[in-house]
């Protein structure tokens, strides 16, 4: 649903549409609010929530072997609890310049100076060069206006919702989407962070590469960087106004062994931004999940201490565990994701239901979300899916018992 009214000019010297109120919603998505905020304040709802980000390829897989209809969705089929919407986050608002294309490959400079290269049969794109391949040329960038309309009331190219494992061109206004899935689920916005724009930017090695060469240069680059994408924030938050109810900060700053870069360089240059960022959404009463992949052990205090409401994706394969997290710090970290995906791609039934139900564990007291640690992949059956997803309805209701694990935290 979109709104046909005159644009109003913001503050900002931006236009944005006048916006509907939100219709009410049905009393099972306001259950779904209530659940989600139930456990992010560490409360037990009425079950645990559920969710998961899912790769094309394997919604394709899932309704072929489960029989179900070319347009069936895993959130409605399942009646998921929250989605997450992506507007514009691309620093320069241009359509996608195509490099190559053919019936293997397209290749695209996107709206970060990216070029893309999405195989069709490939489930991920790869970043194959970069507009800005100098560090001269990255102290000097200037991005278009935060705030511009087009992010968020317009349809267009933007690279976050168009190449990832599907690939999109013109993807629809992002308002229109937020006001369609808010009939039915809680629904979030998403902003990148520092460290997620430049990986999208200059690469992961010219990332490490430049904070090694020049700190202090590059920590005033991450500062700019950061007051666009709170700026960016800001303008989200304004458009969406009352159809949101959460928001997901992206930002991967670890792979699996450890962080890309020292922990305290992130505590003087990326941390502020991320505080910024969750302290605009506490002022309008959203809460965060912020999304960074790898192994963070090092600066999880940090995310408590700036009040992140819940960690996503805590991976598995990082070696993160969500039941020792929670011996580790209690219920000062609120917790999304961290089942296996490993487990569910190789589709032991028995070994996932252990691993699922001692997962389990760490909802005690909520603070938990359950969903993988990362994303469903090609490689999960639609019927393991489908087992898990009942699995969690049948054990994930409060107060939980989970009688053949109880004393077994640890375990």
């Amino acid at each position: 649903m979109s709104s046909t009214s005159e644009p109003s000019t913001t503050a900002h010297g931006s236009r944005s549409r006048q916006r509907p109120s939100p219709p009410v919603r049905k009393p099972g998505t306001l259950a779904k609010v209530r659940r989600m905020r139930q456990a992010m304040r560490h409360e037990e709802p009425d079950r645990v929530p559920i969710t998961d980000f899912f790769w094309g390829g394997f919604v394709q897989r899932w309704r072929e072997e489960l029989d179900l209809p070319p347009d069936a969705s895993p959130y409605y089929h399942y009646d998921l609890d929250w989605v997450v919407t992506f507007p514009n986050m691309d620093p320069w608002i241009r359509p996608f310049e195509t490099v190559k294309e053919d019936d293997d490959e397209v290749v695209v400079k996107t709206g970060f100076g990216a070029v893309m290269r999405k195989k069709f049969d490939f489930p991920m794109p790869e970043s194959i060069g970069w507009e800005i391949d100098a560090f001269e040329k990255l102290e000097s960038i200037e991005f278009d206006n935060p705030a511009d309309r087009r992010r968020f009331f317009e349809a267009g190219d933007n690279q976050i919702a168009g190449v990832g494992d599907g690939f999109e061109r013109n993807s629809p206004p992002w308002i229109d989407t937020v006001q369609k899935l808010h009939a039915d689920f809680a629904t979030y916005g998403s902003m990148v962070e520092c460290s997620e724009c430049l990986t999208r930017l200059i690469g992961q090695q010219n990332t490490m590469l430049w904070i090694g060469m020049y700190p202090e240069r590059m920590g005033q680059v991450i500062n700019r960087i950061g007051r666009f994408y709170v700026d960016s924030l800001k303008a989200q938050i304004q458009a969406g106004g009352p159809w949101l109810d959460g928001m997901v900060i992206w930002g991967d700053v670890a792979y699996k062994k450890t962080m890309f870069f020292s922990p305290d360089y992130w505590r003087t240059y990326f941390r502020p931004w991320v505080k910024a960022m969750i302290d605009e959404c506490h002022t309008h009463d959203l809460p965060v999940i912020y999304h960074g992949c790898g192994n963070v052990s090092f600066i999880l205090e940090d995310f408590i201490e700036i009040g992140v409401d819940a960690y996503n994706p805590l991976e598995a394969k990082a070696g993160l565990d969500c039941v020792a997290l929670r011996e580790q710090y209690g219920h000062r970290l609120g917790m999304c994701g961290n089942n296996d995906i490993r487990l569910w791609e190789r589709g032991d039934l028995e070994e996932i239901r252990r691993d699922v139900l001692r997962k389990l564990h760490a909802a005690k007291g909520g603070g938990y979300i359950f969903q993988s640690d990362h994303s469903v992949s090609s490689e999960v059956s639609g019927h393991t899916y489908d087992y898990i997803v009942k699995l969690v309805r049948q054990y994930g209701n409060y107060p939980l018992g989970l009688p053949e694990l109880d004393g077994a935290i640890s375990g």
